[in-house]
């Protein structure tokens, strides 16, 4: 199968192409910049590989949530080679791709916890988990206070990962959620553990055309108010 896989949903930028059983990969800085070096990656990782925009089976793109700009820029960028190579788009969950990423290091837990930092003081999370017949969704991406995650029920001390990069950010924050049983491990959405995820939607057919693309922004906000900021920092130092 031949799969291009896009993600910008963080400051960090990913690229990732799959031919068969062979993988190319890039990666780079996110924000701004990827309107600007997504393109040419792209490209590069065609030309490495020999294999012409046309020839591809599908684009899978991070859907989100994440950075409002990445997630513009690769559903943006994937929609217009989409169109105009004639291709279908695969829509891939960003916090999905946190949590397979896990699983393939933590195989004994089937649990995981996906959060990423939503900036502003607050995660993006959500909760999945494994079984036979793939991935169940048990709790759909939301928007929270790091403090303020609430597991699964029946997930408490039966053991689950939590799959983040924003630990590091939040790590007191996050005491209260890893003392029922869980452990952490950094994670980024990564285009290449997004294409395993992309040839299992394009089997179940959940292609969609260029035109029915759509980034999941979860948040409607983008930034604080003046005010916001201020009692932001004057809570952090009390």
């Amino acid at each position: 199968m031949k799969l291009l896989a896009i993600d910008c949903s963080t400051e960090r930028m990913s690229v990732a192409l799959a031919q068969g059983d062979r993988r190319w990969t890039h990666e780079g800085a996110g924000g701004a910049q990827a309107s600007a070096t997504l393109i040419p990656a792209i490209m590069g990782l065609l030309d490495e590989a020999q294999l012409p925009l046309k020839e591809l089976d599908a684009i899978a793109f991070g859907q989100g949530p994440g950075a409002f700009t990445g997630l513009r820029t690769a559903c943006a960028v994937a929609q217009g080679l989409a169109l105009g190579a004639k291709l279908r788009l695969l829509p891939i969950d960003s916090l999905l791709m946190l949590a397979h990423a896990a699983l393939s290091t933590h195989p004994q837990s089937s649990r995981i916890l996906s959060v990423l930092d939503a900036r502003m003081g607050q995660v993006y999370a959500a909760a999945y988990e494994h079984g036979p017949e793939g991935w169940r969704c048990l709790q759909v991406p939301f928007l929270s206070q790091p403090e303020a995650l609430v597991l699964p029920p029946g997930w408490q001390e039966q053991g689950f990962v939590l799959a983040s990069n924003a630990h590091a950010t939040y790590p007191d924050a996050f005491a209260s959620t890893l003392s029922q049983g869980g452990v952490v491990i950094e994670a980024w959405p990564q285009a290449v553990v997004m294409l395993d995820l992309a040839a299992l939607a394009y089997a179940r057919g959940d292609s969609v055309s260029p035109a029915e693309a759509l980034p999941l922004y979860v948040r409607d906000k983008v930034a604080l108010t003046s005010a916001e900021r201020l009692a932001a920092n004057l809570s952090r130092s009390t």
